[in-house]
């Protein structure tokens, strides 16, 4: 059996391509005004790289932010089920999953059959996002890449103390003015993503084995500092930005 699942998040859209449970196929899109458009290019990508024609796929789950407005796929299951069921296959005795994505981030507990048990979402403020990130950067005028090996270089941290975006940028742009580090800064905004990673963490009974999932578990600096502050290592699976997607696809051909 072939199926697909597309992850239509804030930014952007993932799709995976699954034949018979083996990983066959990935691509990623921008996440435009036109979701449609997003998953229709994401998908092709994918299915070219499988050397798979679209009339071979049996079934199509859609997930994340925009999975409503997909109209050719078979199902619509919510991002937590499908980052659960993907990274719970990708990481042996997997039992919490930390995803941390464009606009939102997650805390989720499995059983242990990769089932989502409890979850807290933190989806009314883009701070502790990759969006939170991004912002951060442009005041830095520093790109996310740069902002690892600097944030790893820093001996010290200048504490970021507002939770909202807006605040936070301005804070950012005051230590800069006032001759703060810029490796320390950084730092700050790290520890400032973890810390209400963790206030998410504490609402739940969270138990190893960890995952990050999303497009901030690229960040390592961050994955670093979440491993320490949970006092556990914190699994970064390959490729963890298509994870949900990934999910999407099993889920697929378990229906």
């Amino acid at each position: 059996m072939i199926t697909a699942g597309i992850d239509v998040g804030s930014t952007t859209t993932k799709a995976v391509v699954v034949a018979d449970g083996l990983w066959c196929g990935d691509a990623l899109a921008p996440t435009g005004i036109n979701n449609r458009a997003s998953a229709e290019e994401s998908l092709e990508k994918a299915l070219a790289k499988a050397q798979i024609s679209s009339g071979q796929v049996n079934r199509i789950v859609t997930t994340g932010y925009g999975r409503a407005n997909i109209p050719f796929a078979d199902k619509q299951v919510t991002e937590i089920t499908c980052h659960g069921r993907g990274a719970h296959s990708l990481v042996p005795g997997l039992r919490t999953v930390v995803d941390v994505g464009g606009q939102d981030s997650k805390v989720i507990c499995l059983d242990s059959r990769g089932r989502v048990v409890d979850f807290v979402m933190n989806d009314k403020c883009a701070a502790g996002t990759g969006r939170f990130l991004e912002v951060m950067a442009r005041a830095l005028e520093s790109d996310l890449i740069d902002m690892v090996a600097q944030a790893r270089r820093g001996t010290g941290q200048v504490p970021i103390s507002s939770t909202c975006t807006v605040f936070a940028e301005s804070e950012v742009i005051s230590h800069l003015a006032s001759g703060k580090p810029k490796d320390e800064i950084i730092r700050g905004l790290f520890e400032a993503v973890v810390n209400r990673l963790e206030g998410m963490a504490l609402r739940l009974n969270v138990q190893p084995e960890i995952a990050m999932t999303g497009g901030v578990a690229l960040n390592a600096a961050v994955v670093e500092i979440l491993s320490r502050v949970l006092g556990r290592a914190v699994h970064v699976p390959e490729k963890a930005q298509l994870v949900g997607a990934y999910g999407a696809a099993l889920i697929a051909a378990e229906k």
